[in-house]
């Protein structure tokens, strides 16, 4: 069996980027969940808990939160993450 060559032009590259910086957001999600739970969101109160469910679900709502930072500007790492993987790319 012989291997597909791969596509060229802009759709592709365009299409290559998109999922870069993919990639990179859900990195930086990821780095700043990780940073508001160490920080302390998420944990349920001991006066108004909300039980079991509360406890399953927190961190959805934790690695949400970090995705709606990530998608207002965030801290730039998805930007310096997009640059990393595109450059090691075009190396490729």
């Amino acid at each position: 069996m012989s291997a597909i060559p791969p596509i060229t032009g802009s759709n592709t590259a365009v299409s290559q980027d998109k999922a870069l910086r993919d990639v990179a957001e859900k990195l930086e999600a990821s780095f700043l969940a990780e940073m508001l739970k160490s920080a302390g969101l998420g944990k349920t109160s001991d006066h108004f808990g909300g039980g079991a469910g509360e406890e399953q679900f927190g961190s959805f709502l934790v690695q949400e939160q970090a995705m709606q930072m990530v998608k207002a500007g965030g801290i730039g790492l998805s930007e310096s993450l997009f640059q990393a993987l595109k450059e090691k790319q075009n190396d490729a």
